[in-house]
C-alpha cells in the first residue's frame, strides 16, 4: 500500500481476508463508524474506512467542498487497494461518494452499497444554516455523540467540517454518464427522517447490473453497531462475490 493509500485509510489491511470492502462515511463523520466492523466482519471481509481530509487525524487539512474535486484526489490513492475484490459501501454522504468512486475505479467494485440517501441530483441549503442550526440538524439525525455537539471548544473543531462536507453533498450536481454496469444495493432505515424506502428505490435507475433494496429497522443511523441483519445482508454478498470466477486484474 503507497504512503497515499495508507494516508487516506484507517486501519491495518488484512491480509487473510479474500474480499476487501472500501467504506465512506457520513457528513462529518470519519472512521469510527466502521472500525467496529473490522472485527465483526473478519475474516470474510477487509474493512476500510476511507478518511477524507478534515477530520480524525487529518483534521488540520481542509475538508472538501466540491465532489469532482474529491474524487480526483481520492480514486488514485484508493487504486492500490484495488488487488482483490472489493465492494463499495457509502452511508449518506457516503453514498454519494461511493456512487462517484464507482463510476471510475478500475477493476470496477463486484458490488456498490448506498446507504441513507436519495439518489444524486437532490441538492440543499442547510449549509448556508448559521453554526448552532447546522449543530441542531445533526443532532437531530442522532449520529454524532452530544458532547461533541454541547462543547464549543469541540464543536468549533467539528463545524467546518461539517459544513463543507454539507456544501459537498448539496451543491453536488452529478454528470451525465451511462449507469453503473455493476451491481448495486440500496439500505436504509424504515424510520430514516431524511430518506424513504420508495426514494431509496430509485437508485435503480442508475445500475444495468442488478438492485436490490434491505429495509432494516431504525433511524438515519440504523448503521450503527452494525445490526445482525445488517451484517447477514453484508457477507451473503461477500460470499456471492467470492463464488463468482476472478475479475482480470485480480491475482
Amino acid at each position: 500500500m503507497t504512503v497515499a493509500a495508507a494516508n487516506w485509510t484507517a486501519g491495518a489491511r488484512d491480509p487473510r481476508a479474500p474480499l476487501r470492502m472500501l467504506c465512506f462515511a457520513h457528513a462529518g463523520g470519519g472512521s469510527a463508524l466502521f472500525l467496529p466492523w473490522r472485527r465483526m466482519l473478519a475474516p470474510e471481509i477487509d474493512v476500510v474506512p476511507v478518511l477524507l481530509p478534515g477530520r480524525e487525524r487529518r483534521i488540520h487539512e481542509a475538508p472538501y467542498t466540491r465532489m469532482t474535486d474529491l474524487v480526483e484526489d481520492l480514486v488514485p490513492a484508493l487504486e492500490p487497494l484495488l488487488d482483490r475484490p472489493y465492494m463499495l459501501f457509502g452511508h449518506s454522504m457516503g453514498a454519494m461518494v461511493a456512487y462517484e468512486v464507482a463510476h471510475r475505479l478500475r477493476p470496477a467494485p463486484a458490488m456498490t452499497f448506498v446507504s441513507g440517501r436519495r439518489m444524486p441530483g437532490v441538492t440543499g441549503e442547510r449549509h448556508l444554516l448559521g453554526d448552532r442550526e447546522l449543530v441542531d440538524v445533526v443532532a437531530g439525525l442522532g449520529g454524532t455523540p452530544s458532547a461533541v455537539l454541547d462543547s464549543p471548544d469541540l464543536a468549533h473543531l467539528f463545524l467546518p467540517c461539517l459544513r463543507a462536507d454539507f456544501t459537498l453533498v448539496e451543491t453536488y450536481h452529478p454528470a451525465a454518464t451511462p449507469p453503473l454496469a455493476g451491481p448495486l444495493t440500496a439500505l436504509t432505515g424504515d424510520a430514516d427522517p431524511e430518506v424513504s424506502p420508495a426514494q431509496m428505490a430509485r437508485w435503480a435507475e442508475l445500475t444495468t447490473g442488478g438492485f436490490g433494496l434491505h429495509v432494516f429497522p431504525g433511524d438515519h443511523f440504523y448503521l450503527k453497531g452494525l445490526p445482525e441483519a445488517l451484517r447477514r445482508t453484508l457477507l451473503d454478498a461477500a460470499r456471492r462475490v467470492t463464488a463468482r470466477p476472478a475479475t482480470p486484474g485480480w491475482s
